[in-house]
C-alpha cells in the first residue's frame, strides 16, 4: 500500500462541481493500493501516517504527529501511485490492485482512520478535483 502525504493548512475534494470533503490543518493522503496489499499492510500504513512526526513543535522541529496536533485527514484514492514508470514513456498499472480489492481496502482504511482522527474523503473511482494549501511544503511518500 502506498501513501503520499502532504501537510496542509487546508485541502478539499470537489466532485461534479460540489465539495465532497474538506479539512483545515492536517494531512492530505493520496492512497494507492497494490495487488499484494492486505488488511495488515493497510493497518501498518495507517499507524505510520497518524503517528508520523511531520508537524512542528514549539522549537520549530518536526516532532509532532497528526494525532498530537489533533489534525484532520483527507483521504483520496489514487491508483496512479501504483504505476510502474521504469520503462518507456507510458506508465504501466500492472501492480495496481483490482478495483474490487482496492475499493474494499480503501473503505476499510477510511473506517479504521476514523478511530484516530477526523477524516474526510474523496470518492473511490470518481473524477476528482483536489485543492490544497501545502504547509511547508512538506510531502512524504510512505509505503507498507
Amino acid at each position: 500500500m502506498l501513501g503520499l502525504i502532504q501537510r496542509v493548512s487546508d485541502a478539499s475534494v470537489v466532485i461534479n462541481g460540489e465539495v465532497h470533503g474538506e479539512i483545515g490543518p492536517g494531512l492530505l493522503l493520496l492512497l494507492g493500493v497494490q495487488r499484494e496489499d492486505t488488511p495488515a499492510r493497510a493497518e501498518k500504513l495507517l499507524s505510520k501516517i497518524v503517528n508520523y512526526r511531520v508537524f512542528n513543535d514549539e522549537t520549530d522541529h518536526m516532532n509532532l504527529s497528526l494525532i498530537d496536533v489533533k489534525g484532520s485527514l483527507l483521504i483520496v484514492s489514487q491508483f496512479t501511485l501504483a504505476a510502474d514508470t521504469h520503462k518507456g514513456l507510458r506508465p504501466s498499472f500492472s501492480s495496481a490492485a483490482s478495483p474490487k480489492l482496492a475499493e474494499r481496502l480503501y473503505n476499510d482504511f477510511v473506517e479504521a482512520a476514523r478511530q484516530f482522527v477526523p477524516v474526510e474523503t474523496g470518492q473511490f473511482g470518481a473524477d476528482m478535483k483536489v485543492s490544497l494549501t501545502n504547509d511547508g511544503p512538506v510531502t512524504f511518500q510512505l509505503n507498507s
